[in-house]
């Protein structure tokens, strides 16, 4: 079987295209969004944080049938870090996987990277994560004796054949080697390149925000695989978007799902930062969703403050916000995450896929329509008095 490998670097790295880089974003079609954004407006705002996606697709007769997958990879604290970080999870509804997640909520720790796929492939890009560490080197003479990578998966099989089993280990070391901290490309690439949100093209999706909470300045960043939701319940801005453009809308229930990454330098320890996953949740509700059954909506959060604290040797000093000052972190999150599931949909392209299925890209000019028609456009020319 011989399928096309894209590797997406952080725009700017010769091998991200020219189209990719100039993609308009949600704000650039007039949007309207609360709260102020770092200076990339995504998950890599929080400095350590890299992101890396492998695309992998094929048509026949290259492959019997359409191949629309890849893999995501995020790093808290670089590729080149092996300090864990604090991490927590939050699972608001279950019909998915997110791998490793029984001793992160036991120990409290990420160690080592994210990964998104595909729901048949999250095995093969386990083992594959595991290989990739151990080929580079363990954090000390024994190596990665042990290890219990966190690998999340959505559903792609709309689109792709899932059951080709199309993602190997070398895709997830691409995905993993291509890591950057620079713009992340967004919409059908890596883990989202198959992946359908509220039935328009979803995919990889990013959004960042900056608040001050107890007299510092923190950056909370979101990082999204969309794949969830009905069409009549798209809500952009406040605006009933779905029940606007309807066209290509087919599905009477969701079988989606959605993950979501928050990563912030804000010092916060493991039960902050379920706390803050759980805001993540909020900001999928503004879009519109109510977590059906069929959706896998898994969220997790880590903090790159607080170094070198999972391998000491000796008691460590912590750093900590209080919990009275999370109120702007918990405001970030849930709009970083709306942001970002329309940022997603915003880079999304019309997709041909699996047995003739055609999803609709969100189309960007009647999104401004209907934006307009409720006064939500900020492109537009604001009225002088008379």
């Amino acid at each position: 079987m011989r399928v096309s490998i894209v590797v997406c670097l952080a725009v700017g790295s010769t091998l991200v295209s020219a189209a990719m880089a100039a993609s308009p974003r949600a704000r650039d079609l007039g949007v309207p969004f609360e709260g102020t954004p770092g200076p990339l407006n995504a998950i890599t705002d929080v400095a350590g944080v890299e992101v890396g996606h492998a695309t992998v697709t094929g048509d026949p007769p290259a492959v019997p049938k359409p191949i629309r997958t890849g893999v995501t990879a995020i790093f808290p604290r670089g590729s080149s870090s092996d300090d864990p970080v604090f991490a927590a999870w939050f699972p608001l509804n279950g019909n998915g996987e997110l791998t490793g997640t029984a001793w992160l909520k036991e120990g409290g720790f990420l160690e080592g990277p994210v990964l998104f796929t595909n729901t048949h492939s999250v095995g093969t890009v386990r083992d594959a994560v595991i290989a990739w560490r151990i080929k580079r080197g363990g954090p000390d003479a024994s190596g990665y004796y042990w290890s219990l990578p966190v690998v999340g998966e959505t559903w792609d099989g709309w689109l792709n054949d899932i059951n080709a089993f199309a993602v190997k280990p070398e895709h997830t070391f691409a995905a993993l080697d291509a890591a950057r901290g620079a713009v992340v490309a967004e919409g059908s690439v890596g883990g989202g390149t198959g992946m359908v949100c509220f039935e328009f093209k979803g995919g990889i999706g990013t959004a960042s925000r900056v608040v001050n909470a107890a007299g510092s300045r923190y950056t909370v960043g979101a990082l999204v695989q969309c794949n969830c939701g009905l069409r009549p319940w798209l809500t952009i801005a406040g605006v009933p978007v779905g029940k606007e453009i309807t066209d290509g809308a087919s599905r009477q229930d969701e079988y989606g799902s959605i993950l979501i990454a928050i990563a912030t330098d804000a010092p916060l320890l493991p039960h902050q930062l379920e706390r803050l996953a759980h805001r993540a949740a909020l900001g999928l509700a503004r879009v519109g969703s109510y977590s059906g059954n069929g959706s896998g909506d898994l969220m997790l959060a880590f903090s790159t403050a607080n170094p070198h604290a999972a391998f000491a040797a000796k008691p460590v000093s912590l750093t900590m916000l209080p919990n009275e000052a999370l109120d702007r972190l918990f405001e970030a999150t849930a709009q970083s995450v709306e942001e970002a599931i329309v940022n997603a949909m915003v880079a999304g392209r019309t997709m041909d896929g699996l047995d003739g299925h055609r999803v609709l890209g969100l189309p960007h000019d009647r999104l401004r329509e209907v934006l307009k028609k409720y006064h939500r456009d900020t492109t537009a020319p604001v009225p002088t008095k008379p």
